[in-house]
């Protein structure tokens, strides 16, 4: 039981710390509509900076999932409950949890790359 409300108190705090970043983050990014759209006509270079905005955001909402997904995968290794074994990666699996913070780290890495591109962009001339 105790091993439950440790547990269970971890993901709370994870979860309150998630809501807080997302907020933050969720303020520059762009909806889809607003992506496309924008992607599709930037020429300034503050039309570029708000996507290199854009792309900051989604990389910090990235990490954030991924450093979720890190603590899970240790609550998941300190109380297994035998679907490592009987079901490799399904979702209560530390294997699941590690799995998905690596392929976020990596979506994280490409947003940051896109982020210094358009602020490179915003530094060359309009023609």
């Amino acid at each position: 039981m105790r091993r439950f409300l440790s547990i269970t108190r971890n993901l709370v705090l994870i979860a309150m710390a998630t809501t807080f970043m997302a907020n933050v983050a969720t303020a520059q990014i762009l909806s889809k509509a607003e992506l496309k759209k924008l992607v599709a006509v930037a020429n300034s270079p503050a039309e570029h900076e708000r996507l290199a905005k854009h792309f900051d955001a989604k990389a910090a909402e990235l990490e954030a999932d991924a450093k979720d997904h890190d603590e899970m995968a240790i609550e998941y290794r300190k109380n297994p409950q035998g679907h490592d074994s009987r079901h490799p990666m399904a979702p209560q699996t530390a294997a699941h949890c590690e799995y998905f913070a690596k392929e976020m780290r990596a979506a994280a890495q490409t947003a940051r790359k896109m982020a210094a591109d358009h602020r490179e962009m915003a530094k060359t001339p309009v023609k």
